[in-house]
């Protein structure tokens, strides 16, 4: 445009530019053109940001209230630390927590034959004696949307769009006569208000969710909140799969051998997955934890070291004797 300029400057004929050149020639000449071009660009993408950001908005505010509210959820939370508890015994004082962290060491904890997490032992529990808990994760809502959410980014767009905003209503007041301005502010500025609404919810509900579960909203993002529990859902719904097709397998292996001679051979195939005593311990452990709270101890308790203890050596007993058969998990 400055080239044209010049060329028109100089008086050059401007009948030998090209049509493309013309017109760049009489568009440059709009006054306010740079404010105008802005406007435009700013009404033009407003309506797909918006739709953009209200989802991601409504999956942090979802995901945030249906964590901290889920009563299912607090109670597969206390069986893992009953848990923890409860192999920790000859070694440490109880434990008074755990952090979500730990959620992912319930994976990589496996049996000396690692045909079995610790998370499928505890699944197994959670099936056979809090069957009402099973179906923990219908209370959690778009937990995997949120944890894709940048809330920062959010956040910065929607600055964003005040800026624009006030820039087009400043534009309104150059030109008063635009109707087009108009009704675009008259329409979208109540769309904007109640995105910033539901931004302020968003990070008030999602600054409750982590400092109820004890970490910083400043330092853990959605990003990496929300992908623990989306984490430990999927793993907990595999193991779950994974045991139930394992006890119908048993089931059908044991129609086929049973006898009519021998009725109790079918009883002989079913069985705890673990040792019958351990498993009542726990049972005992765990109603203990629901009547009874943990002692604190501080960071001696805490469960990621319990079970990181325990890869590197089993459980022992309270009397001093190991456990048998041996169970890594």
């Amino acid at each position: 445009m400055k080239m044209l300029k010049n060329y028109e400057k100089d008086g050059r004929p401007l009948e030998e530019l090209t049509d493309e050149d013309q017109f760049m020639l009489g568009f440059g000449k709009i006054p306010r053109l740079r404010q105008r071009i802005n406007t435009l660009t700013f009404m033009g993408n407003f309506p797909d940001t918006i739709k953009r950001l209200q989802p991601q908005l409504n999956s942090i505010i979802a995901a945030s209230m249906s964590i901290k509210s889920s009563t299912k959820l607090k109670k597969i939370l206390e069986i893992v630390l009953a848990f923890g508890n409860y192999m920790n015994s000859s070694k440490r004082g109880a434990a008074y927590g755990f952090r979500l962290q730990s959620l992912d060491l319930l994976l990589e904890t496996k049996s000396t034959d690692r045909s079995q997490t610790l998370l499928h032992f505890i699944t197994n529990i959670i099936l056979e004696k809090y069957s009402d808990l099973a179906s923990f994760h219908t209370e959690l809502h778009f937990v995997d949307k949120a944890a894709l959410v940048s809330l920062d980014g959010i956040l910065q767009d929607i600055r964003s769009l005040e800026r624009g905003m006030e820039m087009t209503k400043k534009e309104f007041l150059v030109q008063d006569d635009s109707p087009v301005l108009k009704e675009f502010i008259k329409t979208n500025s109540e769309h904007l208000n109640s995105l910033v609404k539901d931004s302020k919810t968003a990070q008030e509900a999602y600054a409750s969710v982590v400092e109820y579960f004890g970490e910083n909203p400043k330092t853990m993002q959605p990003s990496m909140f929300f992908p623990l529990f989306g984490r430990f859902i999927k793993a907990y719904k595999t193991a779950q799969q994974e045991i139930e097709q394992k006890k119908k397998m048993e089931r059908e292996a044991s129609e086929e051998k049973q006898q009519p001679s021998s009725p109790s051979k079918a009883g002989s195939q079913k069985g705890p997955m673990m040792p019958k005593m351990p498993q009542m311990d726990l049972i005992a452990e765990l109603k203990k934890r629901q009547v009874k709270p943990q002692v604190r101890e501080g960071k001696d308790g805490a469960l990621e070291d319990i079970i990181t203890d325990l890869r590197n050596t089993p459980y022992r007993r309270t009397d001093g004797r190991r456990s048998t058969p041996r169970q890594d998990t």
